[in-house]
């Protein structure tokens, strides 16, 4: 029988050794089929939805680990569901959308998505990245439960590692995991410049160079949390995080 246990900043997280549940919503048979068939054969307990309303119910229910989210639903969107979901409980969440549409990827990340996928997209690397999500959400659970000492301070820019808040000239700005976790690589190394591999690498445990448009994502919707000022694009490269001249 599966338990799952409730971590220091409240996402619930699966015990160790038991299954994770992943709840898939999308309006598109042939794809949910799919999308279930190979996660279910990676271990996975699987439900689906076919529209907002009954995912934001279903969420709600089952209590999943980790929600798969196409924007594009009938009732109302992914991105209403994103909402809904993220108000009742935080959980990782995996954008999918048919367009390789910038705007439909900040705005989903901007509502709580973790990560996306632009259709089409191959199973494997779909349950690669459900196994990252998971991974990186367990290791930021554990974070939590044992907490580093101090505040990182760059300027005006204040990270606070174990509470995982991040502040900004004294106001809070609320960051999804991916992005806390983005932010902490690059201020690990402060004006130094991370390529798009090795933050991939670092953040998301993906090594495939195929990954790098989710990084510069990420990147837009951090910079308008934080300010655009505050992150270098070195162009070929990567980026830095820029901190005050002494």
């Amino acid at each position: 029988m599966e338990q799952t246990h409730t971590s220091h900043n409240g996402t619930a997280a699966a015990t160790p050794g038991a299954q994770r549940r992943v709840l898939v919503v999308e309006d598109d048979a042939t794809i949910v089929d799919a999308i279930a068939t190979r996660l279910r054969a990676e271990g996975f307990l699987v439900q689906t939805a076919g529209d907002g309303p009954s995912a934001v119910d279903t969420a709600q229910a089952w209590q999943p680990d980790l929600l798969i989210l196409d924007i594009m639903l009938p009732g109302f969107d992914g991105l209403e569901v994103c909402r809904r979901v993220q108000a009742q409980r935080p959980v990782p969440v995996m954008m999918l959308t048919a367009r390789d549409d910038e705007t439909d990827m900040l705005v989903g990340l901007g509502v709580g998505a973790d990560d996306y996928m632009t259709k089409p997209f191959s199973m494997r690397e779909l349950a690669a990245r459900v196994h990252v999500l998971l991974r990186r959400m367990e290791r930021a659970a554990l974070a939590a439960s044992t907490p580093r000492s101090g505040i990182l301070r760059l300027g005006e820019l204040e990270i606070d590692h174990a509470q995982r808040r991040v502040r900004v000239r004294s106001e809070d700005v609320h960051l999804t995991p991916t992005e806390f976790d983005l932010l902490v690589c690059l201020a690990n190394t402060p004006r130094a410049v991370l390529s798009r591999e090795q933050l991939l690498a670092e953040v998301w445990d993906w090594a495939d160079a195929s990954g790098t448009r989710t990084v510069d994502s990420h990147i837009k919707a951090l910079r308008r949390k934080i300010g655009a000022e505050r992150i270098r694009t070195v162009h070929g490269v990567g980026y830095a995080l820029e901190t005050p001249t002494p």
